[in-house]
């Protein structure tokens, strides 16, 4: 199996957070988690000042643009290619897509570090922000690319997962 790079398409403009779902939507049905591991749409904080009224609101960095971190074969540029509102790969040649080199990754403000964690699945750890503060649970599920842990809480006498950040775990003793 080849390495997974960073990849870029065109979309129609308006349908990039669509085209993020759809993409999403068919790694699920299609079972390409394993070749498809993030589809992104950078955003940046913007401040905007309306009727001298300051207000903080996203904006898309690349309008028109989605990215994916993904191994490139044949089917995958397929299933990306024929996902409704997706006008093709940047590129030279739309059939041989040009992965983004670590430097461009890097001069865009995203990262694509290896990280390494100090727990693994079946571990037990306690939530120290957020919503489940103080929750105790058991790693389940890693997934570094997202750098989230999905863990089996007690809610109601029952098993339920939830997904935390790396930052907000703490791995009991």
């Amino acid at each position: 199996m080849s390495e997974a790079n960073w990849y870029v398409v065109h979309t129609y403009s308006g349908y990039e957070n669509k085209v993020k779902a759809n993409i999403e939507k068919t790694i699920e049905s299609l079972k390409l988690q394993e070749q498809i591991l993030e589809v992104s749409v950078p955003m940046q904080d913007v401040i905007e000042v309306k009727n001298g009224v300051k207000k903080r609101v996203q904006k898309k960095m690349f309008p028109g643009y989605v990215l994916l971190h993904m191994v490139m074969n044949d089917d995958v540029w397929y299933v990306v290619r024929n996902t409704r509102g997706v006008t093709g790969f940047v590129g030279p040649d739309s059939k041989q897509p040009v992965p983004l080199s670590d430097e461009e990754m890097r001069s865009m403000g995203i990262r694509n570090d290896e990280v390494t964690v100090d727990f693994e699945i079946g571990d037990t750890v306690t939530v120290t922000s957020g919503v489940w503060e103080n929750t105790t649970g058991i790693i389940r599920q890693i997934n570094t690319h997202k750098q989230i842990v999905t863990i089996s809480v007690d809610m109601f006498g029952r098993e339920t997962p939830v997904e935390i950040g790396f930052g907000d775990i703490k791995v009991r003793n």
